[in-house]
């Protein structure tokens, strides 16, 4: 048996709870951006996804502050048009939780974290230097579908990655030295290091299933 919800009719925080909750493992966009005041911004989101190839899109989900007002990341986006994904390993677990606390425009997230920044080559927020990888993002298009949460459809223009996860000739990344972390809801996380693998299925494999009668 399963419980049936119609989104229609639940608060905007219960669909949050709902959709948090069950879509699951996310990945953590930790972004950050450049504040017209010359101060870096850095926050993670994990409503957040990889989306084409051609053109290099990703997604991003930004919805309202605690105060009900833009937060910093939607606005330097805004105004500025660029902005980099820098993604979370279970290294910077900690330091990207500090990052998620709601400061004040004036204050630097990425200071009170004692991260480092290290310059960007295409665009002008940096990037954050223990990350394992880093995409430096132009803004493409927003979408505003709601009242409190709008979608911002970034270009990726260059990506940088840890040497020691990536082989630089087969573009293969070392899945035992890359780690990841996934959102799950509330204060819950994942690790990547349980893993398991299943041969893509041919044609002809499906057709034999089918003569198998399975």
């Amino acid at each position: 048996m399963h419980q049936s919800f119609e989104l229609d009719r639940l608060e905007a925080t219960d669909r949050y709870k709902l959709i948090a909750g069950l879509v699951v493992p996310r990945p953590i966009a930790f972004v950050t951006t450049l504040g017209a005041d010359g101060v870096h911004n850095a926050a993670p989101y994990s409503f957040f996804n990889a989306f084409s190839e051609d053109p290099p899109l990703i997604i991003l989900g930004i919805g309202a502050n605690v105060r009900g007002g833009e937060k910093d990341t939607g606005v330097n986006i805004r105004n500025g048009g660029e902005f980099v994904v820098n993604l979370v390993d279970e290294a910077m677990a900690q330091a990207m939780n500090v990052c998620a606390i709601d400061f004040p425009p004036d204050v630097s997230e990425i200071d009170v974290a004692n991260l480092e920044l290290v310059a960007s080559v295409l665009v002008a927020p940096a990037r954050l230097k223990t990350a394992p990888v880093a995409m430096e993002c132009t803004h493409y298009q927003t979408l505003r579908p709601g009242n409190n949460r709008y979608l911002v459809i970034g270009e990726i223009k260059m990506i940088h990655v840890a040497e020691q996860i990536i082989d630089s000739e087969t573009l293969r990344i070392d899945r035992d030295r890359y780690a990841p972390i996934g959102r799950l809801a509330g204060g819950g996380y994942c690790r990547t290091n349980d893993r398991f693998e299943m041969k893509r299925m041919s044609v002809e494999d499906g057709m034999t299933l089918i003569k198998d009668g399975r």
